[in-house]
């Protein structure tokens, strides 16, 4: 994944809306949510979640697919996958890492 990716990705999820939109995303899976779906569960006025969601679009974080009237938006895994990946690669000198305690994310 290319640095320019990761700030993109990271940028888009440093908004809490945002964060809470993917994750409902990545909660459901491959069903993915309409956007009546997203107001339902999170209760985000229609023109803030349009905007929202174009965002995590544009961050290549959530796909969105048409099926006949409505849009259905989707977690992009890969891209999640890509951008976690990228993250912890070098993490801890590329030694293998071990979750010790629920402080620490690995064994160095």
């Amino acid at each position: 994944m290319e640095e320019t990716d990761v700030i993109r990705s990271l940028a888009a999820l440093a908004q809490p809306l945002r964060l809470q939109v993917f994750r409902a995303l990545v909660v459901v899976g491959d069903a993915g949510l309409t956007p009546g779906a997203i107001h339902d569960a999170l209760g985000v006025p229609p023109a803030t979640l349009s905007f929202h969601l174009k965002e995590l679009v544009n961050a290549g974080l959530v796909t969105q697919e048409r099926a006949s009237r409505n849009l259905i938006y989707r977690a992009n895994y890969e891209r999640m996958n890509g951008l976690l990946g990228y993250l912890t690669e070098n993490c801890c000198q590329g030694a293998a890492c071990v979750k010790k305690d629920a402080g620490r994310a690995c064994g160095c």
